[in-house]
C-alpha cells in the first residue's frame, strides 16, 4: 500500500503529463487500494482453491473449518458471517490459516471505509480546532493500521517457515494488537468536549466494527499459533519461549539478511543539530526531515547541548533514526502542547516517534504546560523496536504515551503526575527512576494507566529493577497527595511491578480503581520481589485481577528476552539490557 502510495505521489513531481491534486491523490489512492485488496480476496480464495487437494491439514469440511476458526475468537458470529457473506469463500477453505487471511483482507477493506467516513467529516462538518486534529490523528492512525495489517498478511503468508513459530506468533499478535489499539486511540480522540462526543457518535460504529474484525484475526492467530507451538514442544522437548542462541546472542534461526538489518551502521555522515547554527541543522525537526527514509541502515542525528523548543515528529517512514544528545542535563527538547488549549492528548506530545527501530540517548523530552493542562505528552511512541537510554521525560499528565509495539527503556527518568505511564504498547522499563510530582489540588497520582482493550494483546507495562519514589517538590507534602502504581484504563489493563524499590510515597493499597468496578475482575496487576517502605503487599488490593507473583516461573513470562523479544534486537541497539530476571 505504501509503495502504491508513493508511486503515484511521484507521478506528479517527477514532470509526467499526469497531475493529481494532493486530495485527488489521497483519493485515487484509497479507491485503487480497495480494488487491490477486493482483487486479494479473489486470489486468496483461488489460491485456497488451488492448495484445497495438494495442502490440505485439516481434515474437515470448509465449513467446519470456518466454525471451529471463529469459535476461538471474541465475536464468533461478526467472524463466520463476514466470510460466509462472501461468494465461494467458504466452499474453497482447507486450513485456519486461510481463514485468518481471508479475515485481514476484509478488515482492510473496513479499514478504507472508515477513512471514508472521517473525510466525508472533515469536508462537510463545521469543526472545532481539536475535532480538525483528532480526525487527522485518525486519518494517521487508519494509514498505520493499514501498514500492520499488510505487514501481518505477509508475514502469515511466510509462515510458519520463515523463522521460529514462536517468532510468527510474536510479530503477528503485536501488529494486530498495535491495529487494535489504533481504532481506540482514534476514538479517544473525541473524549473531552460535549461537541467532540457529536463527532464521536459519526465514528464509533465504524471503529468498533473494525476493533472486533480485528480481534477476531488477533483470537484466531493465537488460537493457530498456539497449538502449533503447542506441537513442536512435545516434539522437541523445548521449554516455551526457549530459543537457541549463537555466540553473539542473536536467536540461531535468524536469517543472514535479517542479521544484517540488525547490525545495521551508519552509511550516510552523523548530522548534527545546533541551535546556534553551527551544525547541519538548526532544529531537530529539520534534521528529521532531511533523513533518508525507509532506511536499513542507522542515521545518527546528534543534537547538541542546547534547550530545543519545538515539536517533532519521526513519521513511520523514517527508520532506523538515532538520537544522540550531550547528555539528559544538556540536550533538551521541549514544548507545551495540551488539551486544555485544544489538542488531543494524541497530538499534545513534544517528540511522537513512529518510525520502526527509532533510538534514543542522553535526552531530556519535556511538556512544560503543568498540572492544569491536564493531559500534556512529552513523549508518544509508536515505533516497534525502539529503545531509549539515558533519557528523560518530564511532564505532569500523561507524560510517557507507550502507545503501541515493542519499546525498551533503559536507566531512564520518567517524572509525572496523572497517569504519567499510560498507553498500549508492550513495553519494558528496566533500571529507570520513576518518581511521581507534586499535582494540583485534590489530585491523585497514578503511576500508570495501561490500555489493553482486548485479553489476547500481547502489551503491557513491566517495570523491572527500577526505583518509585517521588521528586523533591512531592515530598514533603507526599501525605496530602496519595500516589498509586496505577488504575485500569481499559478493560484489560496488564502492569508488572518487580524486582524493584518502591518507596513509601506509594500507599499500601498500592492500586486504584478508575471509576467504581470497572476492569477490576478482568485487569492483570501483578508484583514480584519487591522492596521497600511502600513494597509490603499486605495492605494491597483484593481485586480478583490483582496477584501477587511468588515464583521465577511467573515472572519469566514478563522479562525483556520474552515480553518484547528482547534478545533478537536489543544486542543490536548498543544500550545495555537484561533479558532475564
Amino acid at each position: 500500500m505504501t509503495n502504491m502510495k508513493e508511486f503515484f505521489a511521484g507521478m506528479s513531481d517527477s514532470g509526467n503529463q499526469i497531475s493529481i491534486s494532493k486530495k485527488k491523490k489521497k483519493l485515487f489512492f484509497i479507491i485503487l487500494s480497495s480494488m487491490l485488496v477486493i482483487g486479494a480476496l479473489i486470489g486468496v480464495i483461488a489460491g485456497v482453491s488451488s492448495r484445497k487437494n495438494s495442502n490440505s491439514n485439516e481434515n474437515s469440511s470448509p465449513h467446519a473449518i470456518l466454525k471451529s476458526s471463529c469459535s476461538s475468537t471474541l465475536y464468533p458470529d461478526l467472524c463466520y458471517s463476514s466470510i460466509a457473506e462472501l461468494a465461494g469463500a467458504t466452499d474453497t477453505l482447507t486450513s485456519k490459516k486461510d481463514v485468518i487471511e481471508l479475515s485481514i483482507n476484509l478488515t482492510l477493506l473496513a479499514v478504507e471505509h472508515n477513512y471514508f467516513t472521517i473525510e466525508k467529516l472533515i469536508k462537510k462538518r463545521k469543526l472545532t480546532r481539536r475535532e480538525k486534529t483528532a480526525l487527522h490523528d485518525c486519518l494517521e492512525m487508519i494509514d498505520e493500521t493499514i501498514d500492520e495489517l499488510h505487514k501481518a498478511e505477509d508475514d502469515l503468508k511466510e509462515y510458519p517457515n520463515k523463522k521460529s513459530i514462536s517468532e510468527h506468533a510474536d510479530d503477528l499478535k503485536t501488529l494486530v494488537s498495535a491495529a487494535i489499539t489504533n481504532q481506540d486511540s482514534c476514538i479517544d480522540g473525541f473524549s473531552h468536549d460535549k461537541a467532540d462526543k457529536i463527532v464521536r457518535k459519526s465514528l464509533i460504529k465504524g471503529q468498533e466494527h473494525v476493533h472486533r474484525m480485528c480481534s477476531n484475526v488477533l483470537a484466531m492467530i493465537k488460537n493457530l499459533t498456539d497449538t502449533d507451538m503447542e506441537k513442536e514442544r512435545h516434539i522437541s522437548g523445548r521449554k516455551l519461549g526457549q530459543q537457541e542462541v549463537d555466540e553473539s546472542g542473536y536467536p540461531k534461526w535468524l536469517s543472514a539478511g535479517d542479521r544484517r538489518l540488525l547490525q545495521a551502521t551508519t552509511v550516510t555522515p552523523d548530522v548534527t543539530v545546533a541551535a546556534d547554527g553551527s551544525g547541519n541543522f538548526r532544529t531537530v525537526a529539520a534534521a528529521v526531515a532531511a533523513a533518508p527514509e525507509r532506511s536499513s541502515s542507522r542515521y545518527i542525528i546528534r543534537i547538541k547541548a542546547g534547550v530545543y523548543r519545538e515539536n517533532v515528529e519521526v513519521p513511520k517512514k523514517k527508520t532506523n533514526i538515532m538520537f544522540v544528545g550531550d547528555g539528559r542535563k544538556n540536550t533538551i527538547i521541549t514544548a507545551s502542547r495540551n488539551v486544555v488549549d485544544g489538542s488531543t492528548t494524541f497530538n499534545s506530545a513534544t517528540v511522537a516517534v513512529v518510525g520502526d527501530r527509532f533510538l534514543a540517548r542522553g535526552i531530556t523530552f519535556q511538556n512544560t504546560a503543568g498540572p492544569s493542562k491536564h493531559q500534556a505528552v512529552a513523549l508518544r511512541v509508536g515505533s516497534d523496536f525502539s529503545a531509549f537510554y539515558e533519557c528523560d521525560m518530564l511532564a505532569y499528565q500523561d507524560t510517557l504515551y507507550v502507545h503501541s509495539l515493542r519499546q525498551f527503556y533503559i536507566n531512564c527518568l520518567i517524572a509525572g503526575t496523572v497517569d504519567f505511564i499510560f498507553g498500549n504498547a508492550a513495553v519494558v522499563l528496566q533500571d529507570c527512576d520513576i518518581h511521581a510530582r507534586r499535582p494540583n489540588s485534590g489530585q491523585k497520582n497514578m503511576v500508570t494507566a495501561q490500555g489493553r482493550t482486548d485479553p489476547n494483546q500481547n502489551t503491557g507495562i513491566v517495570i523491572q529493577k527500577s526505583r518509585i519514589g517521588a521528586t523533591s517538590d512531592l515530598l514533603p507534602v507526599q501525605s496530602s497527595f496519595p500516589t498509586y502504581l496505577g488504575r485500569p484504563w481499559k478493560e484489560y489493563s496488564r502492569t508488572i511491578v518487580m524486582q524493584s524499590s518502591i518507596s513509601d510515597v506509594i500507599v499500601p493499597a498500592g492500586w486504584s480503581e478508575w471509576t467504581g468496578n470497572f476492569a477490576l475482575d478482568t485487569l492483570f496487576y501483578a508484583e514480584y520481589l519487591n522492596s521497600g517502605a511502600g513494597a509490603g503487599t499486605s495492605g494491597r488490593v483484593k481485586w480478583k485481577g490483582y496477584r501477587v507473583f511468588t515464583s521465577a516461573t511467573q515472572a519469566t513470562p514478563f522479562t525483556a528476552g520474552n515480553f518484547v523479544a528482547g534478545g533478537s534486537w536489543l544486542p543490536a541497539t548498543g544500550f545495555p539490557f537484561s533479558t532475564g530476571l
